[in-house]
């Protein structure tokens, strides 16, 4: 294996002609550029250098690495701009991937302030439900991941997985409006055990099980459905009722529903994930604290 700076040191060697120009050159003293090119000799197994009379001549060899020497270099200095920019947050690259009400708010918002500040540092995104989306940060398919969970459900996160806290997001009962219980600021769960429901994903729907069983009931489940647009098409249509994330009716609402908050108050987790060691990332670091901030506006929501 090369030294750098052996390589560094050989080709001034080479450029200026001698040693002493080259230690000149360097700031180092001849003596420590002699050592340098017999270490260097010693680490390719062969002499680099001939000397004719008081001139240096380049052996089959020398001529060989003084070939590569200006590209190696040049590779380094590259390498170490690239680097500097990384880690200055003038350039990076992150890839999100979130659950698509999170997509559609806290995101935009934090790659706004993002892009306002670091213009320079890119942003993929990739949307996924929680638990695929965060397989894929375990699998590297991204850096940073969105992804909610309810409090009486367990939650597996990898040990090399850190979870960042963002907010609180209230459920919500959709119903068609002029429903006889619209007209109150809250409803219980209990009370509307006869109606026709409306499922989201799976991780909402074994939520939504989870509550109304401990309710005392069973709910009748007519529609599932991921689509948050299609859940409102058919609330609106009086084929149903659902319940639904906060953050959802922050950019989406039906003009023919109404929401009403749960009594008792129903919430959701919603956190960042990231792998342990990618928080030393300036680039991931600053997009997490982005996040912080958006969903700091939105607590409770």
């Amino acid at each position: 294996m090369f030294d750098s700076r052996h390589i560094r040191s050989f080709h001034e060697v080479v450029r200026t002609g001698s040693y002493s120009a080259a230690a000149r050159s360097l700031g180092y003293t001849q003596p420590a550029i002699t050592q340098q090119m017999k270490a260097l000799e010693r680490s390719v197994g062969t002499v680099l250098f001939t000397r004719v009379g008081r001139r240096m001549r380049l052996t089959e060899a020398g001529e060989a690495l003084s070939r590569h020497a200006g590209i190696i270099l040049g590779n380094i200095d590259a390498a170490q701009q690239q680097m500097n920019a990384i880690t200055g947050l003038r350039t990076g690259r992150v890839r999100i991937c979130a659950f698509p009400s999170a997509n559609a708010t806290l995101i935009p918002e934090a790659l706004s302030r993002l892009a306002a500040s670091h213009p320079g540092v890119r942003v993929e995104l990739q949307e996924n439900e929680p638990p695929e989306s965060l397989q894929r940060l375990v699998d590297g398919d991204c850096d940073v991941t969105l992804a909610f969970h309810y409090p009486g459900l367990h939650e597996d996160v990898p040990d090399e997985v850190v979870e960042i806290p963002l907010m609180e997001d209230q459920l919500t009962v959709l119903m068609p409006s002029g429903h006889p219980l619209a007209r109150r600021r809250s409803v219980r769960l209990v009370d509307l055990a006869g109606e026709r429901w409306i499922a989201g994903c799976p991780r909402c729907r074994a939520n939504f099980l989870h509550e109304c069983a401990e309710q005392g009931f069973t709910p009748d489940i007519a529609f599932t459905t991921d689509d948050n647009l299609v859940i409102q098409s058919l609330v609106a249509e009086r084929l149903g009722i659902a319940m639904m994330p906060g953050l959802v009716l922050d950019f989406l609402r039906h003009r023919q529903v109404t929401g009403r908050a749960l009594d008792p108050a129903s919430r959701r987790q919603v956190s960042a994930y990231a792998l342990r060691e990618h928080l030393r990332i300036p680039a991931t670091a600053l997009v997490l604290e982005e996040l912080k901030a958006v969903a700091a506006n939105r607590v409770g929501c």
